[in-house]
């Protein structure tokens, strides 16, 4: 589930040629997660996501969490709603 994004400031000090100092700064945004398996908060840098996963229609794992196995057990779930029939007029949208 996606929860927020932050952005981090980082600053970096480097040496010329000369040998004199210079700061500069980075500014990174950082997408927090909550694992749709575990529920553990984990964070990405959002630099090296797609910008449309940064939303809950998507499942997000963790990386202590193995994501094949996770999509096989969603797989599950989908096809046990598919194979229910109509007539039981089960909502669907809170499966």
């Amino acid at each position: 589930m996606f929860i927020e994004t932050i952005k981090v400031l980082t600053a970096y000090i480097r040496e010329s040629k000369l040998g004199n100092s210079h700061t500069y700064k980075r500014l990174k945004t950082i997408a927090v997660f909550r694992c749709d398996n575990c529920n553990e908060i984990f964070e990405r840098p959002a630099a090296k996501m797609e910008p449309k996963r940064l939303s809950n229609a998507y499942f997000h794992c963790c990386e202590k969490c193995d994501p094949k196995k996770f999509a096989q057990k969603k797989g599950v779930d989908k096809k046990v709603i598919w194979n229910k029939p109509a007539s039981l007029g089960d909502d669907i949208s809170k499966l």
